[in-house]
């Protein structure tokens, strides 16, 4: 991935206030309001159309595949030459700040030919754009007052719901106590919200964790925390269970670590096979639990 940084974005803008100049009439497809918002705070005259047939030029940011070039391409068709190549180019009064590709000419102020994925400062105002065409997609009219806001706080709700991909299992069970303690360790019935990597949809329940101390035990807490470092991602219940597990073999050593999930999702009680009691059930085993006594205990325990 190429990120355009703050200093090359506003090298661009410049490049492109030059060329559009002043008076002129801009539509603006979703992937364009970047700069266009950023055309305004120059204190350029920009005017703004929804129809883009009344438009002297139209505003993109990046040209990739080329979807939105060949949309608008009908409309203002120009022919230039390249004064280098001697290539012939045919392409509307289109203006991007980056083309990436060379199949359509010089249309952009920044023209970089490669595959990789550009990505646009600022990154807020690019996750928001993307929400934008979301809603579109669905149906939604994203001007309505319901919606004008709601790019900004879906995207300020995924620093929560995908909040684990910050935490380090590490960092949370680094803090131990030394203690002479050879029996079970449970805390049951650890809420637990996730996100399902197949349809991105919720999928939520309780989750019991239990190990054996080998002489150093943890703040019953942090259990707790790394349930939320890997369920706040995207995730599988079956992947989820063995994280939380792995991290304590690793980290703790101890004789033994057992983790239980119990969880409903979404992807099956509000679409597919619409099952709305059904629940899921993952575990996973490790050391001292395979054999029958702990493990028989650990059920027992919460209420199995």
């Amino acid at each position: 991935m190429i990120t355009l940084s703050e200093k090359q974005f506003d090298a661009a803008l410049a490049k492109l206030k030059d060329r559009i100049g002043d008076g002129v009439c801009y539509f603006v497809p979703t992937a364009g309001n970047k700069v266009y918002d950023a055309l305004c705070k120059t204190n350029r005259m920009v005017l703004r159309t929804e129809n883009p047939e009344d438009a002297d030029f139209i505003i993109d940011d990046i040209i990739d595949s080329g979807k939105t070039f060949e949309k608008f391409k009908r409309l203002y068709c120009k022919e230039d030459i390249n004064i280098l190549s001697g290539a012939k180019y045919i392409y509307p009064m289109f203006v991007a700040l980056v083309n990436k590709n060379p199949k359509y000419g010089p249309c952009g102020i920044l023209n970089i030919y490669i595959k990789d994925w550009i990505k646009i400062f600022p990154d807020d105002t690019e996750v928001q754009d993307n929400i934008i065409r979301i809603l579109q997609y669905i149906g939604e009219d994203v001007k309505r007052e319901g919606l004008i806001d709601t790019p900004k706080r879906v995207m300020r709700s995924y620093d929560k719901l995908y909040g684990g991909y910050k935490m380090k299992p590490e960092e949370i069970l680094k803090t131990t106590f030394t203690q002479e303690y050879n029996q079970m360790v449970l805390l049951k019935d650890i809420e637990f919200y996730s996100t399902c990597e197949h349809h991105m949809l919720p999928f939520y329940g309780k989750i019991h964790v239990g190990y054996i101390p080998k002489n150093k035990v943890v703040g019953i807490s942090k259990l707790a925390r790394l349930v939320e470092c890997f369920a706040r991602r995207l995730q599988i219940q079956e992947r989820l269970v063995e994280q939380i597990s792995c991290s304590i073999q690793t980290i703790l050593k101890p004789k033994g670590v057992m983790v239980i999930a119990e969880a409903q999702h979404f992807c099956m009680t509000s679409r597919g096979v619409e099952k709305q009691d059904s629940i899921m059930v993952t575990s996973s085993i490790k050391g001292a639990f395979k054999k029958d006594a702990p493990r028989q205990e650990f059920l027992k325990l919460i209420g199995r």
